[in-house]
């Protein structure tokens, strides 16, 4: 056979190192399936309670409209 490299006393051959090399990527790469989805919502910066209230109604109202 081929080239073949030892790896903590165990022997691999190429083949088997880019298989593994892929599978271990793609485990990374892939997002969770079935993972909790959060809302995203934009952070409301007022400055005081009336106006966090005021937005989040023009908000709220503009929303119905859009559905």
């Amino acid at each position: 056979m081929g080239a073949a490299y030892t790896i903590l006393g165990k022997t691999f051959q190429p083949h088997q190192l880019a298989l593994a090399t892929i599978g271990l990527v793609t485990l990374l790469a892939i997002p969770k399936p079935g993972g909790a989805k959060k809302e995203t919502t934009p952070q409301i910066n007022a400055s005081s309670p009336e106006e966090e209230a005021f937005i989040k109604e023009y908000l709220a109202k503009h929303d119905q409209k859009h559905d």
